[in-house]
This record gives structure tokens, C-alpha cells and sequence, in this order.
């Protein structure tokens, strides 16, 4: 039954905030405003998708993004930027992302405290099952490309960025500390300097559900009878409410099917027995799998780091991830902090994770 654990665990690693705890209500403790902060401009804008053009899902192409501009960029119009591209979890979108990281406050905090100013990025990759995965697939779309081009290719161009790797920086946290591992390791092209924060998803046998073997395949199986029974994508998501739907944002990211509407995915079981061949897709996305073929390109960067919380399951692969960097030379700096999932994601995006891309960031056209 260990593969049945392991499609269970795929949606149960993304699901660490209880299913009945709305997203809003998550609690993240919040650094104390910073006297005398200067205001960043908030922009709202779209970036348009064309990775995501024609995805068998029907989520959105244009998507939402919130860019915050440092307090300089107005009155210095010369001067160009680093940038910094934030992606958020699972089941929040981007204006969530800035609640639970409690922006504009804590980006102004960091600049008032000494970090050099920079654009701050926060695109949305929500899907109708609440989580792209930022990944690569023909039923949601290519949330991948997505971030590490479309979105960089529209802020190079709408903004007094310094458009080279050298002054990107790229972080994420949950199912976005999964894509900055994802796309960090694919894209040293495009980005500098690398922050993982509390990262699901890195193994396929990551936890594996509550309750016996038996249970467990019971819920396989009722999955599946709810996958046949649903029309479409949205009345699959109208079913699956919050976390729920976990279970089919990774099927719909690791293992499209263009043969098999309406929802175009494949289960990894079929009445409760695994099936090899998804499975092995699914096992084909975790990092701590393909992290040994991207080696090289993890070398290329000036600087990696990640965290999480010694009271988040998550600790266990974060720790493995670290422990490979560690085996190859790669320095990469790693800090297991006291608390849970969320409860200090504000905190460290003040007070580590911007003062660390204004440490490893290129604040100068001419930096190499």
C-alpha cells in the first residue's frame, strides 16, 4: 500500500493548514512597524500568460499581479532596480500572499532597517484547484515558464529594472517554496540568488495520509468516484472545497492527459490499486528525485537559502534537501527556527528574506 500512501501524501504535504481553517484566518506573527518607514507605491496589475495559452483546464491566462515599487522609484527616475519575485502557497492567490506576509508593512520595515531598495514581485499562479505547482503541464498550463518568463519578460519590460540574472532573485513558500526549488534548479539563466521557504512537495513519500493501508485506499477509491462522476474542472472544485482539492491540483500538474476529459488528469490509483506509470510521474516532479541532474546549475548561483519551522513536518525533506547541497559543495545556508508552517512567514520576510537578496542581489548595471 505504499503507493497509495504516497498519492495521499503528495496532497497532504500542500495541506499543512487544517482544511477547516480558512486561508484568511492563518496566523503569521508580525513584525512591529518600523519608525519613520518610507511607503512603497502598490501597483495591481495583469500579466499576460502566454505559456498558459490554450490549457485544457480553462484557468485563467491573464493573471493577476501585485508589484511593489521601493520609495525612490518615483522621484529617482533614473535609477534602476533589483527584483525580486515572491511566489505564495497553496489555496491563496497573490492579495492572500500579501496579508500572510503583511506587505506593503514589512517590505517598507526592511528598507527603513537598511536593506537596499528593490522591486518586489507577487504573481498569481492559483488555479481551479487552488495550486499550479508551478509546473509544467498541458492541463493547467505552464505555470514554469509562466514565472521565469512571462512575468520577468513584463516587468523587464514595464518597469526600470536591471535586467539580468545577477539582479533577480527568486522565493517562495509552502507549494512556492516547491516552485523556487523547481524553477531554481532549472533557470541559473535567469535568476541569482535562490530563498526556499518552508517547501512542500519534495519527496513523494513526504508523510502519507492517517488511518491504516485500508483506509487509506477507501479514500483513494471514493476520489475516484468522484473524479468519474464530475462534469467538469469547476464542478470537481465546487465538490473539493480548500485542501480538498490538493489531490487534484498535483494530478492536474504531474500527470495531465489530453486524452481523458473532462478534467484531463489521471488518479495514480484505479479502485484503490496503484498505478506504476502515474505514479512514477508523480515521483518524477519531487526535487529531492531529479535535484542530482541540476547540479551544475545550482552552483551557478551567488547565493541559496532556506528555512522552516522546527514545528512543521515539512523540516524533515527541507533538512534532506540542505543535507545534498551540503554533499555536493554548494553552500547554501539553512536555519530550522522556532515555529509552525505559517506562524513567522512575516517575520522572516522582513527580517531574513529581503535582507538576504539585499546582501546577493546586483544593485548595479555593471555587476558580474
Amino acid at each position: 500500500m505504499k503507493v497509495v500512501r504516497l498519492f495521499l501524501a503528495c496532497a497532504i504535504t500542500i495541506a499543512i493548514i487544517p482544511a477547516s481553517q480558512a486561508p484568511a484566518k492563518v496566523q503569521t506573527n508580525v513584525p512591529e512597524a518600523v519608525p519613520g518607514a518610507k511607503p512603497v507605491t502598490i501597483e495591481r496589475i495583469k500579466i499576460h500568460g502566454t505559456a498558459l495559452e490554450g490549457n485544457l483546464e480553462g484557468d485563467a491566462v491573464d493573471r493577476d499581479a501585485i508589484v511593489f515599487l521601493p520609495p525612490s522609484y518615483q522621484k529617482d527616475r533614473k535609477r534602476r532596480y533589483p527584483v525580486v519575485y515572491a511566489l505564495h502557497g497553496y489555496s491563496i492567490g497573490a492579495e492572500q500572499w500579501t496579508h500572510e506576509i503583511h506587505a506593503p508593512q514589512t517590505i517598507e520595515g526592511a528598507f527603513a532597517e537598511g536593506s537596499q531598495e528593490m522591486i518586489v514581485v507577487l504573481p498569481d499562479s492559483k488555479t481551479i484547484y487552488n495550486g499550479s505547482m508551478y509546473s509544467s503541464s498541458a492541463t493547467t498550463g505552464d505555470f514554469e515558464k509562466f514565472i521565469y518568463h512571462d512575468v520577468v519578460a513584463y516587468v523587464d519590460t514595464h518597469y526600470r529594472t536591471i535586467a539580468n540574472r545577477e539582479s533577480r532573485g527568486l522565493v517562495g513558500h509552502s507549494m512556492g517554496g516547491y516552485g523556487a526549488s523547481r524553477i531554481g534548479m532549472k533557470h541559473p539563466d535567469v535568476f541569482g540568488a535562490l530563498y526556499i521557504m518552508s517547501p512542500c512537495c519534495m519527496s513523494s513519500m513526504a508523510g502519507g495520509g492517517p488511518g491504516t493501508a485500508d483506509q487509506m485506499k477507501e479514500r483513494a477509491i471514493a476520489s475516484e468516484k468522484k473524479v468519474a462522476a464530475a462534469k467538469s474542472p469547476a464542478d470537481l472544485a465546487a465538490q473539493s472545497p480548500g485542501f480538498a482539492a490538493a489531490q487534484y491540483a498535483t494530478a492536474a500538474a504531474w500527470a495531465p492527459d489530453p486524452k481523458n476529459p473532462p478534467l484531463y488528469f489521471d488518479l495514480p490509483t484505479k479502485d484503490g490499486v496503484p498505478q506504476p506509470e502515474i505514479v512514477e510521474k508523480f515521483t518524477a516532479n519531487s526535487p529531492l528525485v531529479f535535484v542530482d541532474q541540476y547540479i551544475g546549475n545550482l552552483k551557478q548561483y551567488r547565493a541559496i537559502a532556506m528555512d522552516v519551522g522546527d514545528q512543521d513536518g515539512l523540516r524533515f525533506d527541507a533538512t534532506k534537501l540542505h543535507a545534498i547541497l551540503d554533499n555536493y559543495g554548494i553552500a547554501n545556508s539553512f536555519e530550522i527556527y522556532s515555529g509552525t508552517h505559517t506562524s513567522a512567514v512575516a517575520d522572516r520576510f522582513q527580517n531574513h528574506v529581503l535582507p538576504f537578496f539585499s546582501k546577493n542581489l546586483c544593485f548595479t548595471a555593471d555587476c558580474r
